[in-house]
């Protein structure tokens, strides 16, 4: 296939809007052309999820706001893989974009089953692409390469272009027996080395950790011991994407004469897309969750969803003795098959505590060799880096301690650059030998919080955020023309304590506050309405401060009645 020429001083720009000094919502833009006449290709397009910082939040989502306005330049997205924080933004973002999108068999199989479930989401024209084709997108030579990682048919992504070429690696780890899909093409990563790779924007999350990542083949292996041991019922928890884990705890199952009970949307919609690939050959049938009351215990082993302590998901019902179909007792065990995402350890932990104190034995990969990361360890990436010969290295996906470590592994394998870039950072790859910075655009982040997708400060959370901490204060006074109040003021409070420190009602403290701040007001000045709502609301917070320690959030209103 003969590299698409662009007229013009050419170059190939990268920009992250989202991945970089963060765990998730990855984003990555590309730029082909002269500075005046660009295309843009985007890869990914994730989210991550919110902590107790952003209350009432349901996922982060990347600021679009530059590429918007470059739209019409955009000339399609790019899927590398299936998880949500590659992919999980496409239903919100892309109706500002409505460009194409491209994706392996598996990711657009699941994309279009979640379509099924989620509410209002867009129908969004997506073209299937294979691992190992080369096609075009606009003026972008691609190929796909396969990769190893948590779930079937990941890519990583190579530019060609007539100044160089640029490996953009997705997620990966060198996995030569991933249970499912095709394991990662060594030979044909050694090939594109060989051929010549000036820039490779490379994975970084596992970067500080030696040696390498046990395979998914390693993992069948601990998980059938596991379960060959247990005498009850076994539950196991996984990321629902994670089929080669589904294949392996499945034939675990079989090799010990027990059935799997699927129990979890999210692994049930998986498994329909993975049984229509044909990635599930060879497996018994799995059971709905309706037969697990009927099985013996030693006959059952249970998928159950909810490995990040979702609220609503499978396990936490379970735990919580509130499923309808399933209930775990002394002597079960759960196997926690996954890794806890930073920021759901309360919650998992939570979910294990409760599981103990009904007599369930936990089993985690510090137990045994029942999970694996989907990313390489510094083994891997030496590798990598020793078949591919980059010239540049770009360290993406990760915090700054990861890229950091990225960047001396780099370095040590003989990598002449190594930019050390952010999001927003608008790096020029080619022309050249050196990378340069040329330019910063706005970035951040968008928070869906229901069906709305909104700035931070124009969703309410900022201020849901104040109340979680200092409670609200609503006082309404109605005042005559002469500046008196004509009844008793409507004042209430939510998450105030009671009483202060010396048993006052703290309603009477902020009563009493108000009444001094009217009497301090000369009449002549009380006419105006907006004077007298910021006095009285400013007198609120301070009471309460002086006898709780913090200013809760206040509302004022004043009505005049002449």
């Amino acid at each position: 296939m003969a590299v698409k020429k662009i007229k013009g001083a050419s170059e190939l720009v990268f920009l992250p809007l989202g991945g970089v000094g963060e765990i998730g919502m990855n984003l990555a833009l590309y730029g082909l052309g002269p500075e005046h006449e660009r295309k843009w290709l985007m890869v990914d397009c994730g989210v991550s999820f919110a902590g107790p910082e952003l209350p009432g939040v349901d996922l982060i989502l990347p600021d679009i706001r530059f590429i918007e306005a470059h739209k019409e330049d955009l000339v399609g997205i790019l899927i590398t893989h299936a998880h949500e924080d590659h992919y999980g933004a496409l239903y919100d973002l892309w109706p500002a974009l409505e460009v194409p999108v491209y994706m392996t068999p598996f990711a657009a199989a699941l994309h279009t089953a979640k379509r099924e479930m989620e509410p209002h989401a867009p129908r969004i024209p997506t073209s299937v692409v294979t691992q190992g084709q080369r096609f075009s997108i606009g003026p972008f030579d691609l190929e796909l390469i396969a990769m190893s990682h948590s779930l079937p048919e990941p890519t990583a992504v190579l530019i060609r272009t007539p100044m160089g070429n640029v490996l953009h690696t997705g997620d990966w780890k060198i996995d030569h027996d991933p249970r499912v899909g095709e394991p990662i093409n060594l030979v044909r990563l050694a090939e594109i080395g060989a051929e010549g790779v000036h820039a490779m924007v490379c994975d970084s999350t596992n970067a500080p950790r030696p040696g390498r990542s046990p395979s998914e083949g390693e993992v069948a292996h601990g998980m059938a011991e596991v379960i060959a041991r247990a005498k009850k019922r076994v539950a196991v928890t996984i990321f629902a994407s994670n089929v080669g884990r589904i294949r392996s705890v499945a034939e675990a199952a079989a090799a010990n004469d027990r059935e799997v009970i699927v129990v979890g949307r999210a692994i049930k919609r998986v498994l329909d897309v993975a049984g229509e690939l044909g990635m599930l050959k060879g497996l018994p049938a799995f059971r709905d969750e309706e037969a697990y009351g009927y099985l013996p215990p030693d006959k059952v082993v249970a998928l159950v969803t909810g490995s990040q302590g979702e609220a609503r998901a499978a396990l936490a019902k379970i735990a919580a003795d509130e499923h309808r179909n399933v209930t775990l007792s002394r002597g079960d065990m759960v196997i926690f098959s996954s890794r806890t995402i930073p920021g759901n350890e309360k919650a998992v932990g939570a979910i294990k505590n409760k599981l103990v104190e009904q007599g369930v034995e936990i089993v985690g990969d510090g137990d045994a060799l029942v999970h694996t990361s989907g990313h390489p360890r510094r083994d891997e990436m030496m590798e990598l880096y020793h078949l591919v010969k980059p010239k540049v290295a770009v360290p993406v996906h990760g915090e700054a301690l990861h890229l950091a470590a990225h960047a001396a592994l780099a370095r040590e394998a003989g990598v002449e650059h190594v930019v050390r870039t952010k999001n927003g950072e608008m790096v020029r790859l080619l022309p050249g030998d050196r990378p340069d910075v040329v330019d910063h655009v706005p970035f951040g982040i968008l928070v869906k919080d229901g069906y709305l997708v909104r700035d931070p400060e124009a969703s309410g959370v900022n201020e849901r955020r104040k109340m979680s901490f200092a409670g609200v204060v609503v006082a309404t006074l109605v005042m005559n023309g002469k500046g008196e109040v004509m009844a008793e003021y409507g004042l209430t409070s939510f998450g105030l304590p009671e009483t202060d420190d010396k048993g006052e009602d703290m309603e009477d403290v902020l009563a009493k506050a108000i009444d001094g701040c009217i009497d301090s007001i000369p009449k002549g000045r009380r006419k105006d309405e907006d004077m007298v709502a910021e006095a009285v609301r400013r007198s609120i917070r301070a009471a309460a401060n002086e006898r709780w320690g913090k200013k809760p959030l206040c509302e004022v209103t004043v009505l005049r009645v002449d």
